[in-house]
Parts: C-alpha cells; sequence; structure tokens
C-alpha cells in the first residue's frame, strides 16, 4: 500500500510540474512575440532592429516575416525610407 500512496503523490507532484512549466512556458513571449510587437509599431522597425530583438541572422528574420507570420495571419508591408527599409503588419480594416 505504502507502494501506491507514493505513486499517487508522485503523480501529482508530476501534474503540478507539469502546470508550471505550461505556465511559465506561456507567460515568456518568443522571439517571433518580439517581432510582432515591433512591427505593430506604427513607424514599424528595420530588419537591424528584429535581428537586434531576435539575436536571428538576417536571412532568418525575412524567412520569418515570409513564413510564420504571414501563416499566422499576418499582412506585412514594407517600404523604403531615406535608403532604410521598415517592415510593418498592416492592419485589418
Amino acid at each position: 500500500m505504502a507502494s501506491q500512496t507514493s505513486k499517487s503523490s508522485d503523480s501529482k507532484r508530476c501534474k503540478a510540474n507539469t502546470k508550471a512549466i505550461r505556465k511559465a512556458a506561456t507567460s515568456t513571449p518568443t522571439k517571433l512575440d518580439r517581432m510582432i510587437t515591433l512591427l505593430r509599431q506604427k513607424k514599424g522597425a528595420s530588419l537591424e532592429d528584429l535581428c537586434s530583438a531576435t539575436g536571428w541572422q538576417t536571412h532568418s528574420v525575412r524567412g520569418a516575416i515570409a513564413g510564420s507570420l504571414k501563416k499566422k495571419g499576418h499582412v506585412i508591408t514594407s517600404e523604403k525610407i531615406d535608403g532604410v527599409r521598415s517592415y510593418r503588419i498592416r492592419e485589418r480594416q
């Protein structure tokens, strides 16, 4: 009977740890979340800004814009101002 009690308490601890891990994982913004925050700014974000925020190389940031963000339904626009390309999420109308 002692082994059943031990298993039961181990199971409860495991479930509690799993919940804590999930909560911690969902409260920490991902790199894509950081990109979305920058891209939602009125002025948008340059490629350099996005690379600094994520720690990624330029081709990885462009890939995330063209792939992951568009798959999530975001419409990304870009414009070149004074020789610097700025990316932005276009708000839905």
